[in-house]
């Protein structure tokens, strides 16, 4: 481990933790608090990929007062000083997800607000109740489909099924063309070599969707989006398209398992889950706190020579929000997270860029969860706890496999349930 050189430039430091290492491990929680511990402090340099380095700002406190300066810190990639100068290539794992894109996530400012309209306003149309009518349906089919000797995945099979086939409808997107998306999405987050490739594979997928929709309009977010009078072009609709299909699937998927893992790995949670709706909030609320679905979110990009957790931070540097950690950190701890409907943790961002779709996601989730404890009431893991895979990706933490058993409950109807949702109303 290099010792923290203060002032010295951040593509000079040598031998620096990789990214990884906080959402590929068994204990993130150790993971984080050792580079607190090596660095002095909440902000630490990790590796990216080889060779392209960056702070991971791991305070509550700090990671706070970063996302609330516009001024100082940028979303727009184009700040990035080690993309300016030529030292990341275009085929990199980083470009699907830090290269500079014309819509909400990559942009400050007017623009920002500009860009956001089209996803709060398509995000307001939505009938809640119609979401989880449509979410239980699904959730159903997908249960009928399993395999009947009960030997089940039930991420591969159900967790990461359900979101895809969710948001993709909501875009009028058939079901075949959401399930090679949801293959370039995980290439997408995994930041690896079929990164690029996949991308300009959804790319592909999608202008084919917008021009379908030129000529044949429905009732959908496809069509929303072409019509909304903030969005200039079509790129900026494909744009958009890419930033909330790509988000929400990964982020939802990885909440879905997440909470299903802890509802079979952790008796606290058992037969609380088991017993009703308060139940199933309380487990998707302490995976928003303990283990978020995004644990590393990128990425700020200070704009000038700054210092931020005591670490000198040189304009154009890259600062990843170490979401994870912050809400594992003391400060942190002044909100009592077992209080029920507590949300102060950061899993939904904050600030002008926190996520406008909370609502509709946790009536996903909530649903996802609940039409499994109904229709497989005697799920159980198949395999230790201890050997649960974890997806690879730098960003986000989740069981790349979830093995049970269980008896499939046919012929027994879902109930949809309500759309309350107690999360706090999107930050516009």
């Amino acid at each position: 481990m290099t010792t923290p050189k203060t002032g010295c430039p951040l593509e000079k430091l040598n031998d620096l933790t990789p990214l990884s290492a906080t959402t590929t491990c068994p204990d993130p929680a150790a993971a984080y608090q050792r580079l607190w511990t090596d660095w002095g402090g909440p902000v630490a340099a990790v590796e990216l990929e080889p060779g392209i380095p960056a702070w991971l700002v791991m305070g509550y406190r700090e990671l706070r007062a970063v996302v609330r300066n516009e001024q100082h810190y940028s979303r727009n990639s184009k700040n990035w000083r080690l993309l300016a100068d030529g030292h990341i290539g275009a085929d990199s794992g980083l470009a699907p997800i830090m290269f500079p894109r014309d819509n909400a996530y990559f942009s400050d400012g007017a623009t920002h607000r500009r860009l956001r309209a089209p996803l709060v306003d398509g995000l307001a149309r939505i009938s809640e109740h119609r979401v989880a009518r449509d979410v239980g349906e699904t959730c159903d089919r997908l249960i009928d489909r399993l395999p009947a000797d009960g030997q089940l995945d039930l991420v591969a099979q159900y967790a990461a099924q359900v979101p895809m086939l969710t948001v993709a409808g909501l875009f009028g997107i058939a079901p075949d063309l959401g399930d090679r998306l949801q293959t370039c999405v995980i290439a997408l987050f995994g930041s690896g070599e079929d990164s690029a490739e996949r991308f300009h594979e959804m790319e592909t997928i999608l202008t084919g969707v917008i021009n379908e929709h030129h000529t044949a309009p429905a009732e959908d977010l496809t069509t929303a989006f072409l019509h909304h009078p903030c969005h200039r072009d079509d790129g900026e609709v494909l744009a958009s398209m890419l930033l909330m299909l790509g988000a929400g699937w990964e982020t939802l998927q990885v909440w879905i398992a997440q909470t299903l893992r802890i509802m079979l790995t952790d008796p606290r949670f058992d037969g609380k889950v088991r017993g009703g709706h308060l139940g199933i909030d309380d487990a998707l609320d302490h995976v928003l706190w303990a283990d978020p679905p995004m644990a590393n979110q990128p990425t700020r990009w200070a704009l000038t020579d700054t210092v931020v957790g005591g670490q000198r931070i040189a304009r154009g540097d890259a600062l990843i929000l170490g979401l994870a950690a912050a809400n594992n950190d003391r400060w942190a701890g002044a909100h009592d997270r077992h209080d029920p409907g507590n949300r102060a943790h950061l899993a939904f961002g904050v600030g002008p860029h926190a996520c406008p779709a909370q609502r509709t996601s946790r009536i996903i989730a909530r649903t996802a969860v609940e039409t499994i404890l109904h229709r497989l009431p005697d799920v159980r893991l198949a395999v230790p706890a201890t050997e649960i895979p974890l997806h690879p990706s730098p960003w986000t933490r989740g069981p790349a496999r979830l093995p049970v058993t269980a008896t499939r409950a046919l012929g027994q109807a879902t109930p949809v349930p309500s759309p309350r949702s107690t999360e706090a109303p999107p930050n516009r």
